[in-house]
């Protein structure tokens, strides 16, 4: 090889590597913007994993819709829950002893109470509190407690706090408890944390952004309170928490007293996403923790670029105290493998979406309904492989779906499915009530569901037993039938796009999850539900 081949080579391969060498052709090509993240470990049915093995990690720390994440440090566990909107069982509580691996544990809400926002979960004493925020009839805020972390729960007893949201327990120095709430408000709270003890006062004016930066609203919300080296300091969300991609934010204040003044952060905001080619989008709603090793860490929420379908993922950024106490998220776009923390052990990552059915049914950790009646419990049970799930209904907008949180950007999920006579049931990808999409069919048709409602019928070859899949890849969704069991799969003729399947198209804070329904009379049986997630 010549000389000069040699350098064209050294050149191209130092280009790729995003290094520029003075005096050569690859000084004018400029260096890739982002290194490209390296490929995800993949965990239960190839879903993304987050720890990457080598003492690094990916963001998000738990992918799809997990939003306003609530974290409570209790010794050397880490628990966090996350707001549940309209699903039931709600509220479910996830365990980890390094920040970055996340398992389930169970649901501390069974009974509908109304879309659940951004919760607080605390422990005062030997006591775990969750503090329970409702849009309902009227809005309220909600208290439960309990004597250990997997319940019971005690039922949710409703506050009286009709115009607020996001409260946040804290204690004062002089041991006396409050709620800090949206828009600058706190209210003490009773000794025993269950009933109020005094009226809404007004405390903090929170920081505003400038006039020309694109916001959805000022919304000031998620106050959380930490006491630390002598400061209590205050995170609070503002610029609204979807819209477009820059407006979220994170800001800061303190003070030397939970009773005040509060000064605001000099750095503010300290998390805003700050154009749409960042991979996140609208970061904010942000808790403190301190790592098992003495690290400090942020968990707060963001949407991942292109997906909102995907709903707010929850985020683990790095922070550093400064020499005048402040402090400051180093984790720059989180688009790069971070440095992992140390921690006490750690747990398996997620859980296993496919279901067999051949055990208790996961309610709360797994499976859960749409905006449940009282009885919704009743519509299963689990028998001889199979889940059976009375129809109710006519079709997936009437008959409380049940559903599932995926968070990879493509999957597949497929199941066998029999119906009664006069039963319609099926897959589908449900965004609420009004927007969704998927595949039914009863004993003679099939329905076909899109943008909310029920459209093609055409003939069903198969009777009433078939096997489903659904494939959502990237966005792009396609549905094949099976007539012997998955041996073989014919294409169903209707494909669908649904990257506007989301909140800023509909509203209501949700994300677009895999599911399946049973509408009109009778029952359906499904079993061997599978789901696979698929690398891009």
């Amino acid at each position: 090889m010549t000389v000069g081949r040699r350098g064209a080579l050294k050149a191209a391969l130092l280009g790729a590597a995003g290094i520029v060498l003075p005096g050569t052709a690859n000084a004018a090509t400029p260096a890739p913007s982002r290194p490209q993240p390296p490929h995800w470990r993949r965990g239960f049915d190839n879903q993304r994993v987050p720890d990457l093995g080598n003492g690094t990690f990916l963001n998000p720390v738990l992918a799809g819709d997990h939003p306003d994440p609530a974290i409570l440090k209790d010794g050397a566990d880490y628990y966090l829950t996350f707001s549940s909107f309209d699903a039931y069982p709600g509220l479910t509580i996830w365990h980890s002893r390094d920040l970055v691996n996340w398992q389930p544990r169970g649901a501390a809400l069974t009974r509908n109470i109304g879309s659940v926002w951004a919760p607080s979960l605390e422990k005062h004493g030997a006591r775990y509190f969750l503090y329970i925020p409702v849009k309902a009839d009227p809005n309220d805020i909600f208290v439960s407690w309990a004597d250990h972390i997997d319940g019971p729960w005690s039922d949710p007893v409703a506050l009286g706090l009709h115009d607020h949201i996001d409260p946040c327990h804290a204690v004062a120095e002089d041991g006396s408890r409050w709620l800090f709430l949206s828009g600058g408000d706190r209210v003490r709270l009773a000794a025993d944390g269950l009933s109020l003890a005094g009226p809404v006062e007004h405390v903090y004016d929170p920081w505003r952004y400038p006039e020309e930066w694109d916001v959805e609203g000022f919304s000031p919300e998620g106050p959380k309170i930490h006491h630390h080296g002598g400061w209590y300091y205050m995170l609070t969300a503002v610029g609204g928490t979807a819209g477009p991609p820059t407006g979220h934010m994170v800001i800061a204040a303190r003070a030397r007293s939970l009773h005040g003044p509060w000064e605001q952060h000099p750095g503010n905001p300290l998390v805003r996403t700050v154009n749409d080619s960042e991979a996140w989008w609208s970061r904010g709603h942000a808790s403190l923790v301190e790592a098992p090793d003495g690290t400090w860490w942020s968990l707060y929420h963001g949407f991942e670029a292109g997906f909102w379908t995907l709903g707010r993922q929850c985020l683990l950024d790095p922070i550093e105290w400064t020499a005048d106490g402040w402090l400051r998220m180093i984790g720059g776009d989180l688009s790069r493998p971070l440095r992992k923390p140390r921690g006490a052990g750690v747990v398996p990552h997620g859980m296993a979406l496919s279901d067999r059915f051949d055990g208790p049914l996961a309610m709360g950790r797994k499976w859960a309904f749409f905006r449940p009646g009282p009885d919704e419990g009743k519509r299963v049970r689990v028998a001889d492989g199979a889940l059976h799930l009375a129809a109710r209904g006519a079709a997936p907008s009437s008959g409380s779906p049940l559903l599932l949180t995926a968070g990879d950007t493509s999957y597949s999920f497929e199941c066998d499915i029999e119906i009664d006579p006069g039963t319609t049931a099926g897959l589908i990808l449900f965004y609420d009530d009004r927007l969704y999409c998927g595949l039914g069919f009863d004993a003679e048709r099939f329905v076909t569901h899109q943008y909310g409602m029920e459209r093609g019928r055409p003939a069903n070859p198969h009777g009433r037993r078939m096997r489903l899949r659904v494939t959502n890849r990237r966005h792009i969704v396609s549905f094949h039938t099976s007539g012997d069991g998955g041996k073989t799969w014919r294409r169903f003729d209707r494909g669908m796009e649904v990257s506007g399947y989301h909140h800023n198209v509909r509203g209501g804070f949700l994300m677009l999850r895999p599911g399946l329904y049973a509408a009109g009379a009778g029952e359906a049986r499904f079993r061997d539900f599978t789901f696979k997630a698929l690398e891009d």
